[in-house]
């Protein structure tokens, strides 16, 4: 009886504690006309040992990089369980891009240049594009397909939740205009800064996709217009519409395909990189 309440209180003591690291990290970055707060997950290296994957997710308008952390509990675990390093930036209202008009908001640079190496070199990452993993929701959505196809070189895997994936339909909305100058005199700057436009770049970055929209959210028509592109382009993909509108209960579900979508990615890129 002794020894089997031993197991007990052990099985509770270690599988009851906090399944991952959680750190709030500012990165200084002369991009950006402050440094960058971000959130990472850790999992337990007491447990699992090692370097992980990294899944970096990028929150909507208006948000900010507490908002899936604490819109979304499940993400400890699945970061522990899947063993990944989750990494959640404050992206502002950035659209991530670097504003062509704003040398104080530029997004992308400070992202890639700043954020990215100093993961690497303070957290156990496997620092290489098959390992690393983007997606976001809503402006996030856009910016994770935007900041993968300019730096395949980065991520190899991408996702986008309900994705602003065609930014020219809203040329008023979201603060773009602050970004990306007014839509009537910066036209080619908005159509060159739309994710869609950049189908041939997709193509060429040889991603691993995922994106998804509600049935009913006001970003359904230009995602569905993306999966067409992409078909027709013969750009390999996982497309899914569900119900759903744009909204937390939505986005709290895509969240566990696409931490599943790249889980089955990091496995292949081990494979690949065990010659298998």
């Amino acid at each position: 009886m002794k020894s089997f309440l031993f197991y007990i209180i052990f099985f509770l003591t270690v599988f009851g504690a906090s399944a991952v690291k959680v750190d709030t990290i500012t990165v200084a970055t002369k991009y950006l006309a402050t440094p960058m707060k971000l959130i990472v997950y850790t999992p337990d290296s007491a447990f699992k040992g090692g370097r992980f994957p990294t899944v970096y997710m990028l929150h909507g308008f208006s948000g900010d990089y507490t908002n899936w952390s604490s819109k979304e509990p499940r993400l400890a675990e699945l970061a522990d369980s899947y063993g990944m390093v989750l990494v959640f930036p404050d992206g502002r209202d950035s659209w991530y891009w670097d504003s062509p008009v704003d040398a104080s908001m530029q997004m992308e640079s400070a992202i890639t240049r700043d954020v990215v190496p100093y993961i690497d070199s303070h957290f156990p990452t496997i620092p290489d594009r098959g390992h690393r993993a983007i997606t976001g929701l809503s402006m996030g959505g856009h910016g994770s397909l935007w900041l993968a196809l300019r730096h395949p070189d980065i991520w190899g895997n991408a996702g986008s939740m309900s994705g602003g994936v065609n930014i020219v339909p809203f040329p008023k909305s979201w603060k773009m205009d602050a970004w990306l100058g007014a839509y009537d005199s910066n036209r080619e700057v908005w159509e060159s800064h739309t994710v869609i436009n950049n189908i041939d770049a997709l193509k060429a970055a040889n991603l691993n996709i995922i994106f998804d929209c509600g049935a009913d959210d006001f970003f359904a028509g230009v995602n569905e217009d993306l999966h067409k592109r992409l078909l027709e382009a013969k750009v390999p993909h996982d497309y899914s519409s569900r119900p759903g509108n744009h909204s937390w209960e939505y986005w709290r579900n895509s969240a566990l395909y696409h931490l599943l979508f790249f889980n089955e990615a990091f496995h292949r890129a081990d494979a690949k990189a065990a010659g298998k």
